[in-house]
């Protein structure tokens, strides 16, 4: 099966007051031809500016500065801001934002603002626009679609506007779409419904997906494969199976013992330590919050290796994150 994505040593930072932030720092990242990809990390860790990253849609502030982005063999950077608006998005990469008000326009209905891209990406009059618009709206589980094709965002429900934005985002049928959190803001009956529908959706579709989030539940779910991501850097990636069964970096366990799938619902929840703006200048990003880190971590610049064919971290202590992983003691705090 052959890459659809390559992210290849991608570092996009900001700058601004005279200070710059490294957000994405080294980042590599491949997606297969129907595949479901996870990439999960604390708030801040730069998985966003991953996504926007690929699409090009940095604010002002942001630039990437090196790193290649190979989406079906053609480098995204070197295309024109018209090629990516009219050959990229939401025609072959669309994506479901956390808040689907951002991607909604207030002032024009929902049906308007699917049809509009229907006719931008597919050359379709308005009619046979309208009559996709209502078998998507269908598809994705809208009570009485033809109704809400003339609703405007304010009318529906936070779960409907959700389902409305996946409508979008599949309204093309793009080969990759990158769905940002679409569930954290919804209560969990709705949240269910509606991975429940994605899976189905994707399944039928046969679309690849880079799913972001930090619900390591939701990784487990509906993901192939899973990118560990801290402080702008991927710290383990493999198969779901192998990396929730086997986790080889501190970092990883931290984030799977802190999970609610993992810790005994009558003892204390274990957290990492620290804060994730503590970042040393060389070596590892996670030195100053993992309770197995020694000054050796610190000497030299740490790369992702693979230690086999579905398994691959950015640490030099593998069998002492492997014995932390097994041990009771694990030096993690725990809080009630």
């Amino acid at each position: 099966m052959m890459n659809l994505l390559e992210i290849k040593d991608l570092h996009t930072y900001f700058e601004g007051n005279g200070a710059i932030v490294k957000a994405v720092d080294g980042a590599d990242l491949s997606i297969r031809e129907r595949e479901v990809v996870g990439l999960v990390g604390e708030s801040g860790s730069g998985k966003t500016t991953i996504a926007n990253s690929l699409l090009r849609i940095l604010p002002e502030t942001g630039r990437i500065v090196s790193g290649g982005i190979i989406f079906k063999g053609i480098n995204i950077r070197e295309l024109s801001e018209k090629e990516m608006q009219f050959k990229i998005r939401g025609n072959e990469i669309s994506m479901i934002f956390q808040d689907p008000m951002v991607s909604l326009n207030p002032l024009f209905t929902v049906g308007e603002q699917i049809t509009s891209v229907l006719k931008l990406h597919q050359d379709i009059g308005q009619k046979e626009a309208k009559t996709k618009a209502i078998d998507l709206f269908r598809k994705v589980r809208i009570s009485d679609p033809e109704k809400r094709f003339d609703n405007y965002p304010h009318e529906l429900s936070g779960g409907m506007i959700q389902r409305v934005t996946i409508a979008m985002a599949m309204s093309c049928e793009p080969s990759l779409i990158i769905a940002d959190e679409p569930t954290t803001a919804l209560d969990v009956t709705i949240a269910n419904q509606i991975l429940n529908e994605f899976e189905e959706l994707i399944g039928e579709i046969g679309v690849s997906v880079l799913w972001i989030t930090h619900d390591l539940g939701v990784i487990k779910r509906i993901c192939d494969y899973v990118n560990v991501m801290y402080a702008g850097t991927l710290m383990e990636q493999g198969t779901v199976k192998t990396v929730f069964e086997n986790p080889l970096h501190s970092y990883t366990f931290g984030l799977l013992r802190s999970n609610v799938i993992y810790y005994e619902p009558k003892g204390k929840i274990p957290t990492i330590m620290g804060e994730l703006s503590e970042i040393p200048h060389q070596g590892c990003k996670f030195y100053p919050r993992c309770p197995i880190g020694d000054e050796g971590c610190l000497q030299e610049s740490i790369e992702l290796r693979k230690i086999d064919e579905n398994h691959s971290i950015r640490c030099i202590k593998p069998e002492d994150a492997k014995r932390l992983s097994r041990s009771k003691n694990h030096g993690f705090q725990g809080v009630c």
